[in-house]
Formats: C-alpha cells, sequence, structure tokens
C-alpha cells in the first residue's frame, strides 16, 4: 500500500488529473470536494500528505488548513497549495496557517509529483 494523499479541490477535473498523477508515482488517494467534505475523510486514517486548493465554496483551504492544524493526529501533516491564487499575501497567509509548500495552476503534474515526493520521502 502506498502513501495516502488527500486532495482537496471543488473541481473534479482537478482531481482527476492529480489523482491520475498521483496514482501512477505509486500514491494512494482519498479526494475531497472542498474543506469541509475533506475535514470529514480525516476520521483518523493515516494521511501523508494534503494536497488543497484555496478558492473552494464551503470552507476555503486556508481555513481548511487551520482546521487540520488543529487536530492532533494531522497537525504535522504537510501541506500543499495548489490554486489560482499567486498573490504573496495569499502565499503569507497560506504559511501562517502551515502550508509547506505553494503550487499555481496551471501546473505540470510531473512538479506536482516532485513537491509531494520532497515532503512524503
Amino acid at each position: 500500500m502506498g502513501k495516502a494523499i488527500l486532495i482537496v479541490d471543488d473541481s473534479a477535473s482537478v482531481r482527476q488529473v492529480v489523482s491520475i498523477a498521483l496514482k501512477g508515482a505509486g500514491y494512494d488517494v482519498i479526494e475531497g470536494c472542498d474543506g469541509k467534505d475533506a475535514l470529514t475523510k480525516l476520521n483518523g486514517q493515516k494521511i501523508h500528505l494534503i494536497i488543497s486548493d484555496v478558492n473552494m465554496p464551503n470552507m476555503d483551504g486556508i481555513t481548511f488548513v487551520k482546521e487540520v492544524k488543529k487536530l492532533p493526529n494531522y497537525k504535522f501533516t504537510p501541506i500543499i497549495m495548489l490554486t489560482t491564487e499567486s498573490q504573496d499575501s495569499k502565499k503569507a497567509e497560506g504559511k501562517a496557517a502551515g502550508v509547506r509548500a505553494w503550487i499555481t495552476k496551471p501546473f505540470q503534474p510531473s512538479q506536482l509529483v516532485d513537491a509531494v515526493a520532497r515532503l512524503c520521502p
């Protein structure tokens, strides 16, 4: 069994592209359609890394990261933001919340897999 990665994005097509890239690299993938949905997936199972969008309905990515960091089982789980947001202020907000890496869409799947491999050896 590979390492489990939680993908959180309201775009089904983005989740599919990320999922295909990660499964191809040997990872197990769990999907959440927004921050609120993704929190329900954090039910004690081991998650090695989280990839989240910023702009989502119900709960945005930055709020989601803050909520994840409150959970004892997941407070040290590395988080990558995969988003169209590229402003330094958003990146700083993400970093303050606990984000470890920031990848701007559009992205190359190989770039994402490399970042995952660095944070989830």
